[in-house]
């Protein structure tokens, strides 16, 4: 796939894995990742405040009201991806992964559910060795099976239907994230 072999394929499945991302523990997992390969920028903790005439929102120990800090939660995304400096590489590695969801999409309605909960059960009953394994069979086996997407490239297809099927388990069981990612980077590169 077109800029996926390169040192952007970590960057594309992030922004894949970080795009619609509501469970705060598996958006946790997320950040913890992105931050330890080096790939965010740090939005939160750095930038200035802006202070209100009032403090309004804020507690007399200096944290904000319990209500403004779980709305502050939702706000999306938590993290800034690095995107290369070069602006139409940043354009094409944010078309990839915006082109991979919309695949994913169409996949999700078709055969998603019953393949992420297939490959939940034996990832989370095999040892971590196995997971490239397990993840490249049952992206096969769906595929075998036909997902209705051959008009689409079906390397485009294998790679949306990986990421989805990353994505399902990790939503569900955010502690694999991190052995799921790396394993999908091994199988899409």
């Amino acid at each position: 796939m077109e800029n996926l072999n390169g040192q952007n394929a970590p960057l594309v499945v992030l922004a894949f894995l970080q795009a619609d991302c509501w469970d705060s523990e598996y958006r946790r997992e997320l950040i913890s990742l992105s931050s330890h390969l080096n790939l965010t920028k740090d939005i939160n903790s750095n930038g200035s405040w802006k202070e209100s005439s009032e403090d309004e929102g804020l507690e007399c120990d200096g944290h904000l009201q319990s209500s403004i800090r779980d709305s502050l939660q939702d706000l999306q995304p938590l993290v800034e991806l690095r995107w290369p400096r070069d602006h139409a590489e940043a354009a094409a590695v944010r078309r990839i992964a915006e082109d991979l969801r919309e695949v994913a999409a169409q996949l999700e309605h078709n055969v998603v559910a019953r393949a992420t909960q297939n490959l939940s059960s034996n990832i989370q009953a095999s040892p971590f060795e196995q997971w490239k394994h397990l993840l490249s069979r049952e992206v096969e086996r769906v595929m075998r099976q036909g997902v209705g997407l051959e008009h689409l490239p079906q390397e485009r297809v294998a790679v949306a239907l990986t990421l989805t099927l990353v994505k399902g388990v990790c939503e569900n069981a955010p502690r694999l994230l991190r052995g799921l990612f790396n394993t999908a980077l091994q199988c899409i590169r």
